[in-house]
């Protein structure tokens, strides 16, 4: 038996949401919008001005139900956890391990191998879609520099240097995707290398959107296993940062999020009209826009894929959560070393 954690989005400005009885209410102006029973929600995450009750929150937190706090743009601002569950023997081994600057560098290349491998198959992908054979072999010659650098990875010698090559092969990358984006969508949505905080274009602020959601479960993923997800290998540990949840993340972007994000474009799901220009260039999903992108994500989270090391289907939204299984078992000693998710 396997279990979905289900996520209940709230995104309405001004939403009350509360407990009636053992069921979450959400109110707009005093008018009931939606019931769930609480059983059915493994995490309540809310964008905007949304009201919480006390006591929704007080049984979340007793539940072991995450609650997560996001600004109206999708941008983490906090999140509510009960007493740390997990095993403090794995923590223990986490921490020592993070000591250790083999474990650390062994574990950091095997991330950004992981990243790298699968943000070839994307473009690789789109060279054998790609209408222009010009495009089609463009596309290919960025895929064959990813794959240089997914050969560099094992001579990194520090993680300075390791960073190095997985930045200078992020910058090819994106500068590679606006060539998969279909040619009657490239007005819209051109990708002007990658800018956040704030993103300056719609790609950015749809992939940013995703990345935003992508976090929150490989943050969860991590917690749900025991593991710390303050202390990572790749990232440098910052006070506030998961580093952690951003390790796990980054093998999954390019093939969860970027082809995500193609599709909803290349499709026409998204317009112009679904992104607001602020003051200052920025740009951001407006509130039809979001709700589109939560909608299609949480559905393309039920589509399952064969996992390479499991050998079995697995749906995408419990990716994360066995990768971080993988993790803890290299940190116990079971496994030689963490084996990053590979897409086929």
């Amino acid at each position: 038996m396997r279990t979905i954690q289900n996520t209940l989005y709230v995104m309405t400005p001004q939403a009350y949401v509360h407990l009636d009885n053992s069921t979450v209410r959400i109110e707009v102006e005093r008018e009931t919008r939606l019931r769930v029973p609480l059983h059915h929600i493994g995490a309540l995450v809310c964008f905007g001005n949304v009201m919480l009750s006390p006591a929704l929150m007080h049984r979340l937190a007793e539940e072991g139900k995450s609650l997560v706090l996001l600004d109206h743009s999708g941008r983490f601002k906090a999140r509510l956890e009960g007493p740390v569950s997990g095993n403090i023997l794995l923590r223990q081994a986490q921490h020592r391990a993070a000591l250790d600057p083999d474990f650390t560098l062994t574990t950091a290349r095997a991330v950004v191998a992981g990243k790298l491998r699968n943000s070839r198959s994307v473009l690789l992908r789109g060279a054998r879609e790609a209408a222009d054979p010009g495009e089609a072999q463009t596309l290919t010659h960025c895929a064959e520099s990813l794959a240089a650098s997914l050969r560099a990875v094992p001579s990194a010698g520090d993680l300075d240097t390791l960073r190095g090559f997985e930045g200078e092969a992020a910058r090819g990358y994106f500068a590679a995707l606006n060539l998969i984006v279909k040619p009657q969508a490239r007005a819209a949505f051109s990708l002007d290398g990658r800018t956040k905080r704030p993103p300056r274009d719609r790609f950015n602020a749809l992939i940013s959107f995703l990345y935003s959601m992508l976090m929150n479960d490989c943050r969860s993923a991590a917690e749900a296993v025991g593991l710390d997800p303050q202390l990572g290998f790749l990232h440098a540990v910052r006070p506030g940062r998961a580093a952690l949840a951003l390790d796990l993340q980054e093998e999954f972007r390019s093939v969860l999020v970027d082809r995500f994000a193609l599709t909803l474009i290349n499709r026409g799901q998204l317009s112009a009209g679904d992104f607001d220009e602020r003051e200052g260039g920025a740009v951001m999903l407006n509130d039809q826009g979001r709700r589109l992108v939560v909608t299609a994500w949480q559905e393309r989270k039920q589509e399952e894929v064969t996992h390479p090391l499991l050998d079995s289907k697995v749906p995408l939204a419990l990716l994360p959560f066995v990768q971080a299984r993988l993790l803890a078992r290299t940190l116990r000693g079971d496994m030689d070393g963490y084996l990053p998710y590979l897409a086929k």
